[in-house]
């Protein structure tokens, strides 16, 4: 029998990351390139987690912490929903993680058994179906449209229900790619709904903190028994650092730490301490700094895009992209984002990593660089399809 990989590893590539790749490889052999192509603040952790970094490395040793994470650290996050929300959430009820990948793999090892279903909305982040695959479990994904902003709604989770029964929803808001976010209201009677039919409820609210239209709610203020997904790596401006969070019910924290302490014995100290210092006040300013030039950035594409051609854009309610459709250039985006990379020198991701039946039609454009970087990709894409962007 020859050895062969197993099938869960047949998941499909995040293309975001090949994107980077084949960037990377062209800025390698010396070519300019506009990097939007990922979700990656330009700006730089703030000062105060950098000196707290700094601080922890001349302390001497770092070592294991607790599988759960640091008590400095989870009683900061919970102190956080209280200061942010109005939320009381017990530092008991918070896994520290390894971003939010980490905790995306843990919630769905101690939610479910292999063969469950967990239904999503696509356009969606595509990791999401790739992990839940690995795993075993079925990624039920349900079509949105304009006609509901983009986002679930009780209806279809109750129609999906009906045709095989499911265990789970997850959803974003802000949403990955598309940047839109679900009401309080619509998000209300989304987890409404997940409690009449007996499924889990996991909300990744990973892009809050840089919502520009909209009001922005924790699941956590409707239901406690929903699986509220957090990170440094957006808002906070520490993707390098791999730290994140989540927030649990109470039946899953042992489940939970059981497998955290088997999978990864514990995060790693040095970011964990340095996170510690993301919710000081002079670090909320800073990190305030830099949503206000993404700010800047979304106005821009939103005025420049249509200019150039990309009339079709979806709501950018919040997070840092653009997901416009390239339909009036192109009918595979995949082909559309290579010849940009190549010969305007942008780099972005195509619409098939987030929507496989109509993402050919779309382009996710990050704008989470510096303002110059975004004017100058809006200027090279309009020259190189003979259209001004001025």
């Amino acid at each position: 029998m020859p050895f062969e990989p197993s099938s869960r590893s047949r998941v499909e590539p995040f293309i975001a990351m090949e994107v980077l790749a084949a960037a990377v490889e062209r800025e390698r052999q010396g070519h300019r390139v506009v990097r939007m192509e990922v979700g990656q603040p330009g700006a730089p952790a703030p000062r105060p987690v950098i000196a707290a970094a700094e601080a922890a490395l001349r302390s001497g040793r770092l070592g294991y912490t607790e599988a759960m994470g640091i008590r400095p650290l989870r009683e900061a996050i919970a102190a956080h929903y209280a200061r942010t929300y109005g939320v009381a959430v017990a530092p008991e009820r918070i896994a520290v993680t390894a971003g939010s990948s980490g905790a995306f793999t843990l919630a769905f090892l101690a939610a479910f058994d292999v063969g469950a279903r967990v239904a999503l909305p696509t356009p969606g982040y595509p990791a999401y179906r790739n992990l839940l695959g690995a795993l075993g479990l079925e990624a039920v994904e349900i079509e949105t449209t304009a006609a509901t902003r983009w986002t679930l709604t009780p209806d279809m989770i109750r129609a999906a229900h009906a045709v095989r029964p499911l265990h789970g929803i997850l959803i974003a808001s802000p949403a990955n790619p598309t940047g839109t976010m679900y009401t309080p209201e619509a998000l209300q009677a989304l987890i409404e709904v997940a409690d009449e039919l007996g499924l889990w409820f996991i909300s990744d609210e990973i892009y809050h903190g840089l919502v520009f239209a909209g009001e922005q709610r924790t699941a956590l203020s409707f239901s406690p028994r929903a699986i509220v997904v957090n990170s440094f790596s957006k808002y906070y401006c520490m993707t390098g650092w791999r730290i994140g969070w989540m927030v649990l019910p109470e039946v899953l924290v042992r489940p939970v730490d059981r497998l955290a302490q088997n999978l990864t014995l514990s995060n790693n100290e040095i970011s964990q301490r340095a996170a510690v210092a993301a919710f000081d006040p002079a670090s909320t300013l800073e990190l305030d700094a830099v949503k206000a030039s993404y700010a800047v950035n979304r106005a821009l594409l939103l005025d420049r895009l249509p200019r150039i051609g990309f009339d079709e854009l979806l709501p950018v309610d919040g997070a840092f992209y653009v997901y416009a459709s390239v339909k009036r250039f192109s009918n595979d985006s995949l082909d559309f984002s290579r010849r940009m990379l190549v010969e305007a020198g942008v780099a972005a991701t195509p619409g098939p990593d987030f929507d496989g039946a109509r993402g050919h039609g779309f382009m996710r454009f990050s704008f989470a660089g510096t303002e110059a970087d975004v004017a100058e990709a809006v200027e090279r894409i309009g020259g190189w399809l003979g259209r001004g962007s001025s």
